[in-house]
């Protein structure tokens, strides 16, 4: 048994085939497929594929840190309602962005602390993006909610100490494609990371691992991550796939 923990299923990528994208998912294990929000228009699409099977796909709401312009506040309002009436695992996708622009970085903060009370108030776990950001984002966690929060820093690729504080904050690792290119040194910083922290995932249809980067990623391909992780920590892909799997069922509670 398989868990993505971090997948765009309902994205337009996924339109004219999403029936062979849900059997090539099943087949190789997984049980579950946990989807992340992007922003207001994209309620509609991903609360359409949980319609169509509320066991496997798992709904999480937020704003994503890209989705933050001057009207976040709008925005959020709309996505909050949505956290309340409609059946969530999680906060998600939140997080600051630093990579692709900064002009709203103020906003980001303010939407990325904002939305962590919500988790707090509805006792949910929270997924970060967290590109170019992950150190600031550390210092918000802490400075304004210290050990109340958890959730998982999702596409992590930052160093060992930047593990270990996100582990000591309470959160996990999703770990992704990235693992599998062959220029990524993600697989020396996690040499000796507790696995009992570790998630897998695809953030499909982006960051296709090895052999597919490039192409279009699925949730079915979350089986390459797992192969390069049991390299990683010495473990079978059998030891892998049931601590991931464990450890996704403990933290979104499913």
């Amino acid at each position: 048994m398989l868990i993505d923990t971090h997948a765009h299923l309902y994205s337009d990528d996924f339109t004219y085939d999403i029936d062979d994208v849900i059997h090539r998912a099943k087949h190789v294990g997984l049980s579950h497929i946990l989807l992340p929000n992007i922003d207001c228009d994209s309620i509609k699409s991903l609360n359409k594929l949980v319609a169509r099977d509320n066991h496997f796909f798992k709904r999480m709401m937020g704003l994503h840190p890209c989705s933050v312009k001057q009207d976040y506040s709008e925005q959020l309002a709309v996505i909050k309602n949505e956290l309340v009436t409609n059946d969530c695992i999680a906060v998600g996708e939140i997080g600051i962005d630093l990579y692709w622009d900064k002009t709203f970085q103020k906003q980001q903060e303010q939407a990325f602390l904002e939305q962590c009370q919500w988790a707090i108030d509805f006792d949910l776990p929270i997924a970060i993006h967290s590109r170019e950001s992950t150190e600031r984002i550390i210092e918000l966690i802490s400075a304004n909610f210290n050990t109340r929060l958890r959730g998982v820093f999702h596409c992590f690729v930052g160093n060992r100490k930047q593990a270990l504080d996100i582990i000591n904050l309470g959160f996990y690792i999703g770990i992704g494609g990235v693992i599998t290119f062959k220029n990524s040194l993600l697989k020396s910083e996690l040499v000796n990371i507790p696995t009992n922290r570790i998630l897998i995932e695809t953030d499909a249809p982006y960051l296709a691992p090895a052999p597919y980067r490039g192409k279009r990623n699925e949730s079915s391909y979350v089986t390459e991550v797992v192969s390069e992780l049991s390299n990683v920590f010495d473990l079978s892909i059998g030891q892998v796939s049931e601590i991931t799997t464990k450890n996704a069922l403990q933290l979104f509670n499913l």
